[in-house]
């Protein structure tokens, strides 16, 4: 068995974990990777494929959140103009949609003043005259319909970036690798994982852990025991439709509960999510259900005429990923969306799990992260600024 000394050990090649090996790798850290099967395997390439500020959080008073979100979306459009590319939204309003004109009017106004008003956080209220060109949306008792900007990813190509940018900061990766288990000893992990037939053995000054949807699985193989946080893994499906829309992204809110789901272009296809249920068993062996399925295709056909004949054999794909939420009271889709650091004890934590997290803030969280830290590392040259990396696919 060999072993080899690293300043950070991260469990998970999804956002968060790229994220977190390209942060550190920048400030000059050692770092391994070790993922079970391939960059972005798990939620990391089943998301809607936004990047976005997150609209629906003002409801919700977060506030920061928001702001935060405009500012990396600004910076990824900046720094992946080949990934990430900003779009259209519209927001379509009816006599029975939850919210007024007004609100809308309001909350967009206060999405631009958050992002800075600049040219990609400008909206308007598209013309009547101008409706016809909307893809075919419903016209009947159409009151009004805004336009606004966000942006688009291919969430699975911008995950690899990430990872191919700390690589080239001298991050290693080690994949597929079966994380075994980890064991504090004094200031550092002893971290054991398989690749292959080997069992290899290494040590951490600090581990993270960012297996996503596995979490508190992780921390069930790690000694001396830590406790997980209480966690909910909230089910989004999404469904891949023949045909598209030219004109943008529109974001609807379902008819059976008023959730907002997105219509959009798809690799030349018809992409509709998401949904928001409740998962019990192994992440692994997720699957989209038969009535998320349902309800997908009942919201889009209530707001797209021609889909209202289709069926489920009209589907061409459909996939599904899970979100870790804190478990409290309520629905999922009204729930706080702050990332939690969970530590293994509070005055030298040399174990960190990550929980929750959003794609659009990956950067952010992992810089978060490493600052905070950074305490329990040695000092190391900063070799990088993240907010400077430039991002492309391979």
């Amino acid at each position: 068995m060999t072993s080899k000394q690293f300043d950070i050990v991260v469990i998970g090649g999804g956002i968060h974990g790229a994220g977190v090996a390209q942060a550190a790798a920048a400030h000059g850290y050692s770092v391994l990777v070790l993922e079970q099967s391939s960059i972005a395997a798990g939620t990391s390439s089943r998301s809607s494929k936004l990047i976005h500020g997150g609209l629906r959080y003002l409801e919700s008073a977060q506030f920061t959140l928001v702001r935060e979100c405009l500012y990396e979306r600004s910076l990824l459009l900046k720094n992946a103009p080949e990934l990430v590319e900003l779009k259209p939204f519209y927001i379509p309003l009816y006599s029975d949609t939850s919210r007024t004109a007004w609100q809308v009017r309001a909350g967009l106004a206060l999405y631009s003043t958050l992002g800075g008003f600049s040219t990609e956080n400008r909206f308007k209220l598209v013309p009547r005259k101008d409706w016809d060109k909307l893809d075919g949306l419903e016209r009947e008792d159409l009151q009004r319909v805004f336009r606004y900007y966000d942006a688009q990813t291919d969430d699975k190509l911008l995950t690899e970036a990430v990872m191919r940018s700390a690589q080239s900061l001298g991050a290693e990766l080690q994949m597929p690798a079966e994380f075994i288990g980890a064991e504090r000893s004094g200031k550092h992990y002893i971290v054991r994982y398989r690749t292959g037939m080997q069992k290899v053995e290494c040590h951490a000054r600090l581990l993270i852990n960012a297996a996503g949807a596995w979490v508190n699985d992780v921390l069930n193989k790690i000694s001396p025991e830590v406790t997980g946080l209480d966690i909910d893994l909230i089910q989004g499906t999404h469904i891949i439709l023949e045909g598209t829309v030219n004109q943008g992204i529109y974001y609807i809110e379902a008819p059976e509960d008023k959730r907002a789901v997105f219509v959009m272009p798809w690799k030349d296809k018809l992409m509709v999510g998401t949904t928001e249920s409740f998962f019990h068993g192994n992440p692994a062996k997720v699957i989209p259900l038969a009535k998320e399925k349902a309800y997908l295709m009942e919201t889009l056909g209530c707001y797209f005429p021609r889909y209202r004949q289709i069926t489920h054999q009209d589907i061409v794909e459909s996939f599904a990923g899970l979100r870790v939420l804190p478990k409290t009271d309520g629905a999922a889709f009204s729930r706080p969306r702050d990332t939690l650091f969970h530590t293994d004890q509070t005055d030298d934590p040399r174990l960190v799990s990550i929980y929750g997290g959003k794609l659009t803030v990956y950067r952010a969280t992992a810089q978060k992260l490493i600052d905070e830290f950074s305490f329990v590392l040695p000092g190391r040259k900063i070799v990088a600024d993240t907010r400077n990396l430039a991002l492309t696919p391979q």
